[in-house]
């Protein structure tokens, strides 16, 4: 025997009261119609007039004797979920979450033969006490801006993230010319994407954080996505050697430059470590600045102190690490460039030559210092490549 429209109505109102919810559900239960005698069962979950649902729930759409025509899920203001049908068609679902406190509505449509079954539903998403998202990305979205080969993505969120797993999954990274590469998690606000080996030079990259409905902590979901897309420039990587006071800069494999330079004298020793030393590792342009004022007493010793204290302005200074190495424009004792290590564990060269350092470099240009006895932590700065591959990899929540 055949439903009528109306028994259909009945039929729809009585399954999906039961589906109803009022507390924290996950999904809520389904809403199952059946269309005319033969026609195949179309069940969505959540179901019709589910409220309260969880945002980090997935729609999902079966058909019971019958195949899936069509799936559109959408919010009240239009937005597209998107999803996908299992192989056979009997199954569809999203490859997401949902909007914390929206309203969506589920049309479906199944077919057997030519039979049809077209069901409607429509729920809403619980209104969490809080939400979370992304306070700063490095690099910004800035077109103007290209970025070295070494550098990293830094993520940082507005709320600490407990669940480091679900958020790292939906943290995707696409290049041009693909490279592999992993998260780190260094706290629980801020996660860092570094490449197995340097990004391939000239490209273009996209990061999403797909964050919608994305459960970071108990109660505590993601409201939006976020997208940055950012270029890489040249391939820029120069060796500092200190034994041989030079500096050699090259660009795409090329030796564009060489310049006589001064690193650290050493002398000054804090905690069994020799601060006045250049650290030797792999350094990355964190910064630059046209004139930077440098004083010792990050050092511990008082700008003031006739013999040991300073406190100047320098010229074409370019950050490579937190702790205040730089390259930039030797003041004066010209002399030493090229023949001895004098500075406090910058890395000095001319006027000239740190000018033209200055106008080429891009933020996450590699800066190799090679021969002295101090070791550049991987915490200082974006000195992220002192780990090992493996190591790097331990720092990922699904490892």
């Amino acid at each position: 025997m055949k439903l009528r429209s109306a028994a259909l109505a009945v039929l729809l109102t009585l399954t999906t009261a039961a589906a109803c919810s009022g507390g924290d559900s996950k999904s809520g239960r389904g809403s199952t119609v059946s269309g005319e005698d033969g026609a195949p069962l179309v069940t969505v979950t959540p179901g019709d007039g589910t409220s309260r649902v969880r945002p980090d729930s997935r729609v999902t759409v079966t058909a019971g004797g019958g195949t899936l025509a069509e799936v559109t899920v959408r919010t009240g203001g239009g937005l597209v979920v998107a999803g996908g049908f299992t192989s056979d068609r009997t199954g569809w679902r999203a490859k997401r979450g949902l909007k914390p406190d929206a309203a969506y509505e589920v049309t479906a449509k199944a077919t057997r033969g030519a039979k049809t079954t077209t069901v409607t539903s429509r729920f809403r998403t619980l209104k969490p006490g809080k939400t979370f998202g992304i306070a700063d990305i490095t690099p910004m979205s800035d077109r103007s801006e290209k970025i070295g080969v070494g550098a990293p993505i830094i993520v940082t969120f507005n709320r600490p993230v407990s669940d480091r797993a679900a958020v790292e999954r939906v943290l995707e990274v696409k290049a041009q010319k693909p490279v592999e590469g992993a998260w780190r998690w260094v706290s629980s606000t801020q996660v860092i994407y570094r490449t197995k080996r340097y990004w391939p030079a000239h490209q273009k990259v996209r990061f999403t954080a797909r964050l919608t409905g994305v459960a970071a902590a108990k109660g505590v979901y993601g409201a939006a996505d976020v997208t940055r897309r950012f270029a890489v420039g040249a391939a820029q990587i120069s060796t500092v050697d200190s034994r041989t006071h030079r500096m050699t800069v090259r660009r795409d494999g090329r030796v564009i430059r060489t310049l006589p330079v001064s690193t650290g004298a050493g002398g000054k020793s804090v905690n069994g470590e020799d601060i006045f030393l250049t650290a030797s590792g792999v350094h990355l342009v964190m910064d630059k600045k046209r004139v930077e004022r440098m004083t010792s007493e990050g050092s511990g010793i008082d700008p003031k102190d006739k013999n040991n204290g300073w406190d100047v302005m320098v010229n074409w200074a370019v950050r490579i690490s937190a702790s205040g190495e730089y390259v930039h424009q030797s003041n004066g004792q010209f002399q030493y460039l090229g023949v001895s290590n004098q500075s406090h564990g910058c890395v000095r060269t001319t006027p000239d030559g740190s000018r033209w350092f200055f106008g080429i470099a891009q933020r996450g240009d590699v800066v190799d210092v090679t021969g002295t006895a101090r070791r550049l932590p991987w915490t200082n700065g974006w000195s992220y490549w002192q780990l090992s591959w493996k190591q790097w990899r331990s720092g990922s929540a699904l490892n």
